[in-house]
């Protein structure tokens, strides 16, 4: 009796080891590893993106990394703190914790203090990065992302050129989409509503000057410069009734230092300018000051702006004195939430576009509360 009983658990001890070296051959397997069968996409996309687990400083068996970092060029003003809704509730759709931070300002001299907050996300082994920096020197960090395995995508007005340069010099450029606002085409949208608004006085006129103040000599300036000035001055001359009467007069700025903009409103008042672009929300609000500081002289002046903020919407409300037509305003939370949204795609193996042109919208005096409530226009 007690050799059967001992033989008959010697067989079962035998029968039991033989079950866990086969379940333990089996989870080594990386044919079944199960960090590739989560539907995230973990497998190398053959784009230099990017193995989760591997990237994700996570330890447990099957565990992904969820995390993004957005990496803004502000975050308190009321654009930022758009984008930052916008980005937060992409994560909250798809499932991904976002962090995200901002320099006090975009002058030069926080630079220093976005790189460490770069430099954070990679030391905190972050799953994608989502970026907008105020200047260069970031090419260095960005090589530590793509060696990691770690997408990265460029939102507002993105990486810097020489950046960029140098990482394709080298062929180390992680960034797998951009997200931004159109300048061109959103200034567009501007001059043909602005048009419109204004094309009986054009017709009544002999010469009509139409004055842009633009707001610094960066690419972003000169685009929605450009792209008002080309629109407009299409639809002038496409229309007999108005052909051979627009002159453009612009003004261009290094930026909103010494009351730049209120100095640029005078040069264009004398010289004649019935009308004005202004390309950013700083302009919009120096020239609001300005007008208000200034009794009657600007009343027979129509405007035109860029953006929103608190000033802005407060004179498209208004109703005496010089007249704010409307605005084109960039979608900010669109392009915080599509920003993540293409991080996600590249880490969950998804189909990502590499350009994704956010579209501007008009806004005027009639439709104000319902953009406001929609994230359109921000406050602030």
């Amino acid at each position: 009796m007690k050799k059967t009983l001992i033989l008959t658990l010697v067989v079962t001890i035998a029968i039991l080891t033989l079950s866990l070296v086969s379940c333990d051959m089996w989870n080594n397997n990386p044919e079944s590893d199960t960090g590739t069968n989560n539907g995230t996409g973990n497998n190398n996309t053959g784009t230099g993106i990017l193995d989760t687990d591997k990237n994700s400083g996570n330890t447990s068996v099957g565990t992904v990394n969820k995390s993004i970092a957005v990496i803004a060029k502000g975050e308190s003003h009321a654009f930022w703190q758009s984008v930052k809704a916008g980005a937060e509730d992409a994560g909250k759709k798809y499932g991904y914790k976002i962090t995200y931070r901002g320099p006090v300002s975009e002058s030069p001299k926080d630079i220093p203090s976005q790189m460490e907050m770069v430099q954070t996300a990679l030391s905190n082994n972050a799953a994608g990065l989502v970026i907008a920096t105020i200047g260069e020197g970031f090419s260095d960090m960005l090589k530590q992302a793509y060696d990691a395995k770690i997408p990265v995508v460029q939102f507002d007005s993105g990486v810097w050129a020489n950046d960029i340069a140098s990482l394709d010099k080298v062929s180390k450029n992680p960034i797998v989409a951009s997200v931004a606002t159109s300048n061109e085409k959103a200034a567009a949208l501007a001059a043909e509503n602005f048009y419109a608004a204004i094309k009986g006085d054009i017709e009544a006129s002999q010469k009509y000057i139409v004055g842009v103040i633009q707001h610094d000599e960066t690419q972003t300036g000169i685009d929605r410069a450009k792209g008002f000035v080309d629109k407009f001055t299409q639809l002038c001359e496409s229309n007999e009734s108005t052909k051979g009467k627009c002159v453009i007069e612009k003004e261009v700025k290094p930026g909103d230092a010494e009351n730049a903009y209120k100095t640029a409103l005078e040069a264009l008042f004398e010289k004649g300018a019935a009308a004005i672009f202004m390309t950013n929300e700083g302009v919009v609000k120096q020239v609001y000051d300005a007008i208000g500081a200034s009794g009657t002289k600007y009343d027979s002046i129509k405007f035109c702006g860029y953006d929103a903020g608190t000033k802005q919407i407060e004179w498209m409300r208004k109703t005496t004195g010089p007249k704010l037509v409307g605005a084109v305003a960039q979608d900010s939370y669109q392009i915080g939430y599509q920003a993540v949204e293409q991080c996600v795609f590249a880490l969950e193996k998804k189909q990502v576009s590499p350009d994704v042109a956010i579209s501007g919208t008009w806004w005027n005096s009639e439709n104000v509360d319902d953009m406001i409530a929609k994230n359109l226009v921000y406050e602030g």
